[in-house]
């Protein structure tokens, strides 16, 4: 037994490491080896602590290895500008500065029942194999900053599984097993944790026949989880839905939410957690445990939307739809410039913001497409093909650091 303990010190130490999941492979095989075994190689991890570093090994929490190790976030991130006016939806990746289309959906409509309509999407991810798009059966999809894993639900309405997905093999590196169903994922701004929405059935319905269809003015959603990636732990909190019947809007004096979806969003340092309203005030805070919060000082929105709104320097603020949109000094509030576009979703760069622009001289506000433009609105770029915001099957892309 001395001999066996020198040996396999020498051996270690030579190697100025101790493996990191021995102990956890130790306790696994607890099952079938004898008490002694296990005893033997957890000591043994504690006797080569102490020779390889000199020092007494301090106390640990040995915890199962049940994550991913999330790969890196290219550095320097490519800041180039990548079009595809051809194609709708694009086949090739649309990029501006320090922003990237991730992925698309499109919607379907379909009459379930008499009076009861539900839309379903279809996603398509960004595929670094093709350098395009490839369309996928999953039933949501957030690809992480980086472009390098997407979050992704296994289905095609609520999902109860949860995967990893390595963008580059195609390959899920974690499947993560839910007890409450739920209907959209999205990554926390430091690409380490997901959030995902559960929901009692499916949001996504309408009551009513065809285009005359309108929300239900209620919601069933549960909760949430906040599921550390790296560690594999998955946190679930209750969280009922705002209030949305339309009735009672006067009597409610807090924030209001008609839609059946109101998936949860990160806050832009990831300390807090938001749901959407329907109010003036586009949403409302929430600790990780799911307390009211106020809104975080200096944070600024692109309106119901996950984006800053503050340019990369801190100097200019996005201002709200319109034709005209406007940007604005930060400190003064005085116009910077104004563009001719209908809105403004995310900044490229400290000069530059991806828009949503119009076809020719804007007769029709439903042709669309995405387009960069400079603060000043001299300059502008098209991004992408226009096309009809309103037909059915239209896309609409996500936005996500690269």
């Amino acid at each position: 037994m001395t001999r066996l303990l020198r040996d396999t010190m020498d051996e270690w130490a030579g190697e100025a490491r101790v493996p990191h999941d021995l102990a956890d492979r130790a306790l696994r095989r607890r099952a079938w080896k004898p008490a002694g075994a296990a005893v033997l190689v957890v000591g043994l991890v504690a006797a080569v602590a102490v020779f390889v570093t000199g020092q007494r090994a301090p106390e640990v929490t040995v915890r199962p290895a049940n994550g991913v190790t999330l790969p890196a976030r290219p550095s320097p991130a490519p800041t180039d500008v990548r079009a595809d006016t051809e194609n709708s939806p694009p086949a090739k990746l649309i990029a501006a500065g320090r922003m990237a289309v991730s992925a698309y959906y499109t919607y379907q409509r379909e009459q379930v029942t008499e009076d009861q309509v539900r839309i379903t999407r279809t996603w398509s991810l960004y595929d670094p194999r093709t350098d395009g798009y490839e369309r996928t059966s999953w039933a949501w999809v957030d690809v992480a900053p980086g472009l390098q894993v997407a979050a992704v639900l296994e289905g095609d309405l609520i999902s109860k599984r949860l995967g990893i997905l390595d963008m580059e093999t195609r390959q899920i590196l974690k499947w993560f097993d839910l007890d409450h169903p739920v209907a959209s994922v999205s990554w926390s701004p430091d690409g380490t944790r997901v959030l995902a929405t559960a929901y009692s059935d499916y949001p996504d319905v309408l009551q009513g026949k065809g285009d005359q269809a309108a929300p239900t003015g209620s919601s069933p959603r549960t909760g949430y989880y906040i599921v550390d990636v790296e560690s594999g732990a998955t946190d679930y909190h209750e969280l009922p839905p705002l209030p949305g019947d339309w009735p009672s809007r006067s009597q409610n004096e807090g924030p209001t939410n008609s839609n059946a979806r109101q998936d949860l969003g990160w806050s832009l340092d990831g300390t807090l957690i938001w749901g959407p309203t329907v109010n003036a005030v586009d949403r409302v805070f929430y600790s990780l445990d799911g307390e009211q919060r106020d809104a975080p000082d200096g944070e600024r929105y692109v309106r119901h939307s996950r984006i800053s709104a503050i340019s990369p320097n801190g100097r200019l603020v996005l201002g709200p739809d319109g034709l005209p949109t406007k940007i604005t000094d930060r400190e003064t509030g005085e116009i910077a410039g104004r563009q001719n576009v209908l809105q403004l979703h995310a900044w490229a760069d400290d000069d530059n913001v991806l828009a949503l622009g119009c076809a020719g001289s804007c007769e029709n506000e439903f042709n669309n497409g995405l387009v960069l433009v400079s603060v000043d609105g001299k300059r502008m770029t098209q991004l992408a093909a226009n096309r009809d915001s309103q037909e059915d099957g239209s896309w609409r892309w996500v936005l996500t650091p690269r």
